[in-house]
């Protein structure tokens, strides 16, 4: 995979990023809190192609194709990237929204997410279902509790992750939380974080 726009039309990013009027990668993603009966996350960890050495914890989920719902690319994306299987009624929600801003294979992108909560218990993730693309950026997923989340050295996005899993464990209340733009470059302090 190659890092860099090919033409104003297409990028390495994939199909799924379109060039928006502000110049900017766009797309929009469904996320899933995966929650285990013990409050743990499970995350995924992965890093940008064009800056190997930093990497960053983030929940499963990812584009939303031209013409699937929200749900639907929520329920996709836990298959292919966790190997777990649910049905539209095991997700609850949205539980959460956001919009990220971010760098990634030398451009930057604008994120539209919706996050759905799932609970489920004793699935041992798998990376079966992981593209090329995704394995040249992917390293690793593992459950975690909020006190693992905030007492690991990595970046997690969004910033307020441990306090929703907590928060989420206990219950949803039924409020969607609208976290707004985030600039997660600023947010981390460095040049180039992503999903």
């Amino acid at each position: 995979m190659t890092s860099g726009t090919s033409s104003a039309g297409s990028s390495s990013l994939g199909p799924d990023w379109v060039l928006g009027e502000d110049g900017l990668r766009h797309r929009s993603a469904a996320r899933v809190i995966l929650l285990d009966d013990a409050g743990r996350v499970l995350l995924v960890r992965g890093h940008d192609a064009d800056d190997p050495g930093r990497s960053w914890w983030f929940t499963v989920g990812g584009g939303i194709d031209p013409g699937e719902s929200d749900v639907a690319a929520a329920l996709r994306e836990t298959r292919e990237e966790a190997g777990l299987h649910l049905s539209a009624e095991e997700l609850v929600g949205p539980v959460m929204t956001r919009a990220g801003i971010f760098h990634f294979f030398a451009e930057t992108c604008h994120q539209d997410e919706v996050f759905f909560l799932a609970r489920v218990d004793g699935h041992e993730p798998s990376d079966a279902g992981w593209t090329a693309q995704e394995r040249d950026v992917l390293d690793e997923m593992r459950w975690m509790s909020p006190a693992e989340l905030r007492s690991q050295g990595l970046e997690v996005f969004p910033t307020v992750l441990p306090d929703v899993v907590e928060e989420l464990a206990a219950g949803w209340d039924g409020t969607v939380r609208v976290l707004g733009v985030e600039h997660d470059d600023e947010t981390a302090g460095s040049e180039d974080p992503v999903r």
